[in-house]
Formats: structure tokens, C-alpha cells, sequence
């Protein structure tokens, strides 16, 4: 598995693998290759209130390898070829999105490449350590437009469908027609892309990884309050889509259209948070 281990004492300081000046060189072309891909992604993270979550997230990533520095400095360092094979396809994967204007696989071999380094120069105990701050950095990457928009409408008619539901329960009196919910006194409350939860659901995945993470031993557990985040953030969009309709009918419709769409978003983070 590995062809050369540097040995390290508890409490010494870990070796490098390589001299200094070959290990700058590396970083160098690696940050040549990263910067523009870095430049365009905080263009993202600004322009795109669905990622301006992306701003957290290399600093958690850098918070969660420090937070691991005691251990780390006890395991000895060793050059494994496993490292090989990741690099050379995250330089693939690199080129071949750079050249097809594919931005995803780009950002993402960006991520694997950076892991592929650590692993070879570091070796596969090192880099097990520390695997979890690489897949959270994947977090900071949009999806594909393709999978965003095919997702974004049938959660816009999932999340109408139910509140409507839920409105005939409490005996508010309303007309569902696809997405858009119509209240007494001429007043439609619409389920706009922008309302129809993915946004909360990505910053909710990236809160709910994290947790997991931090907070549970077993795996399986682990996975399950992952996984607990996609019916989370689809519950939290109809408990905020009710509670608009429910102001708008029983106070006023500046209530909604204001106060309560203004916090709309703190509503869905609050709630989510409570879930989770």
C-alpha cells in the first residue's frame, strides 16, 4: 500500500514526505489550478442566495483538520501510491470539464485532487483522518442547473399539495390550483421556485452532514440524521408556506407579504434546526 514511511514520535512534529521546495512547487500549481475555479465559485456563492452558504464552508473544512491536530501529529507519514491513481483522475476529470465548459466535474476534481495529494504524501491513516473536511468542501459546489430544475418543480407542487392540505384541516377556506393557493378576498399565495425549498434543503444537507458528523459515533446512525435533512427541509418549506397563508388570511395581507416573507427564511432555518 505505501512505499515509504517516515517515522514520528507523539508530541514531535510530523515529517514531510518531501523537501520543502518540491511540497511548495506542488501547492503552487495546485492553487494555479484552484484560483480560478475559487473565483468563480465565490461569484456563486455572492450572486446565489441558494449557495451563499458556500462562504462557511472552507473555513469549517480548514476548523475540522485543526481540530484534529493532536492526532494527527501522532500518526507517522507515509507516501502511499493509492494517492496515484486519485490524482490522475482528478487531472482527467480536471481537463476534460475545463475544456467542455463543465464547471460541476471541474470543482469537483478540484476537491478529489487536493484529497489524491494529501493521501500520497500523507499516506491512506492520515488521510482517513481528515477524509470527512474534503466531502464537506463538496458542499460549496452548486449542483447542475439540470438537476436543480427538475428538482425545483415537482417539490413546488409537493409542498402546495400538502399545505393545502393542512389549511383544509385548521378550516381555512382556499383553492389549489397546481402551485398557487388561493385564499378568500382575491389573495393568492403562489409556490414560486424560490419558495419551493431546495434552497433550504442544500444549506440544510451541509448543516445536517456536519452534525452528524460532530455529534454521532455510530454510522449508521450518522447516515440517518443525514438523511433525516431531505424530509426536514421539505417539512420546514410547508410549515413556512402555512404559516404565510394562515397571516395573510387571519390578520392581513401585509403581515405576509411583508414580516412574515421577510423572515421567511429565519422560519425555515428555526424550525429545521429544532427538527434536527
Amino acid at each position: 500500500m505505501s512505499n515509504h514511511t517516515i517515522p514520528n514520535t507523539p508530541g514531535s512534529g510530523t515529517s514531510l514526505a518531501l523537501p520543502w521546495w518540491q511540497l511548495a512547487i506542488i501547492g503552487a500549481v495546485i492553487l494555479m489550478m484552484s484560483l480560478p475555479i475559487l473565483i468563480g465559485l465565490a461569484g456563486d456563492w455572492y450572486n446565489d442566495d441558494n449557495y451563499s452558504h458556500g462562504f462557511l464552508i472552507i473555513p469549517i473544512s480548514l476548523w475540522l483538520v485543526w481540530r484534529k491536530r493532536d492526532i494527527l501529529r501522532t500518526i507517522p507519514l507515509e507516501s502511499s501510491k493509492w494517492g496515484i491513481p486519485v490524482i490522475l483522475g482528478s487531472l482527467v476529470v480536471f481537463i476534460l470539464g475545463t475544456a467542455g465548459m463543465e464547471y460541476f466535474t471541474a470543482r469537483v476534481s478540484m476537491v478529489s485532487l487536493m484529497f489524491g495529494v494529501t493521501l500520497y504524501l500523507a499516506g491512506y491513516r492520515f488521510a482517513r483522518e481528515i477524509w470527512f473536511s474534503f466531502f464537506f468542501l463538496l458542499f460549496m459546489i452548486p449542483a447542475p442547473y439540470i438537476i436543480y430544475y427538475s428538482a425545483t418543480f415537482p417539490l413546488q407542487m409537493l409542498g402546495s399539495k400538502i399545505a393545502a392540505v393542512l389549511l383544509t384541516i385548521v378550516g381555512i377556506p382556499h383553492l389549489r390550483q397546481g402551485n398557487v393557493i388561493h385564499l378568500p378576498d382575491n389573495y393568492s399565495l403562489e409556490v414560486a421556485e424560490a419558495c419551493s425549498g431546495l434552497r433550504s434543503l442544500v444549506t440544510l444537507l451541509a448543516l445536517g452532514a456536519l452534525l452528524a458528523y460532530l455529534t454521532q459515533n455510530s454510522k449508521w446512525k450518522a447516515v440517518t440524521l443525514f438523511a433525516a435533512t431531505v424530509p426536514i427541509a421539505i417539512a420546514a418549506n410547508i410549515f413556512r408556506i402555512c404559516v404565510t397563508a394562515i397571516g395573510a388570511y387571519g390578520v392581513s395581507r401585509a403581515l405576509a407579504e411583508d414580516f412574515i416573507h421577510e423572515l421567511s427564511g429565519t422560519i425555515v432555518f428555526m424550525f429545521s434546526l429544532i427538527c434536527l
